[in-house]
């Protein structure tokens, strides 16, 4: 028999009656609030709300133009190295922990610095034994196939990335998303550098048109002044302004290699 300890409110604790005594148990579950009513937070969300939403459509819209493109890179992956086509790696993402304090919504027990997800991508490497080994990339990289140079310079190969905007695991427009053992380094290394987690990361990004693929610990640096800057005005017309400077930056192959 269940007999409440309180009024219905946002958290209620009931008592459980049993031949051994009284069990309190908590109901962890938010109530909706009253019909009409809109907190301070309700609608600060609903502009993350319009953003979300927006970058749905844009990636729903990027698979219906890209699924020729995507075939076809599918088809020559696939015949001209051995291996899979699709590359899967673990990215570190959103960090949704809070700036209070409080630590009972907090439940992973080791701090990757946010929450992990796979990320998607057209294999642009030769599969090797030790292909699960985190480092970074680098100019006329040996592991590169022919095929995966050319992906890689016109940024084909992040064309994957659009299912994990769908997935709500990247928006469109973000900073990129790092690999587990790179950013436990680099949060050692770089000053705020585990702040770029307050967002969901991107396929581009601020950082990602001004400047190319790293190569050291400055050019991270560097690019995180680029995060941090685009999180503190970050819009949705930030982000479609951010897309059409997007578009040169593929065609003329800027920044990558």
């Amino acid at each position: 028999m269940l007999i409440p300890a309180q009024k219905p409110g946002p958290r209620t604790t009931q008592r459980m009656l049993s031949s051994q005594g009284v069990l309190a148990i908590e109901d962890l579950v938010d109530r909706a609030p009253a019909s009409g009513t809109w907190s301070p937070a309700d609608l600060a969300d609903a502009p993350q709300i319009g953003r979300r939403a927006l970058n749905v459509a844009l990636a729903l819209l990027g698979l219906i133009l890209t699924a020729p493109v995507m075939l076809v890179v599918a088809l020559l992956v696939k015949l001209t190295s051995p291996g899979p086509i699709i590359f899967r790696q673990t990215r570190v993402g959103l960090d949704r922990r809070r700036d209070d304090g409080s630590q009972h919504h907090w439940r992973r027990r080791v701090d990757y610095g946010g929450r992990l997800f796979t990320m998607y991508k057209f294999r642009t490497m030769a599969v090797s034994s030790d292909s699960a080994v985190q480092v970074w990339a680098r100019p006329q990289d040996p592991r590169v196939t022919p095929v995966g140079r050319i992906l890689r310079k016109y940024r084909l190969d992040e064309l994957p990335q659009l299912f994990n905007v769908l997935k709500g695991d990247m928006n469109i427009v973000g900073p990129r998303p790092e690999q587990p053992k790179i950013f436990a380094e680099l949060r050692e290394q770089i000053d705020r550098y585990p702040e770029r987690q307050r967002v969901l990361p991107g396929i581009t990004g601020w950082a990602q048109i001004n400047q190319s693929y790293d190569q050291c610990v400055s050019d991270v640096r560097s690019k995180l002044h680029f995060d941090l800057e685009y999180i503190r005005r970050q819009s949705a017309l930030e982000d479609l302004l951010i897309l059409i400077r997007t578009v040169p930056v593929i065609v003329f192959r800027r920044g990558a290699w």
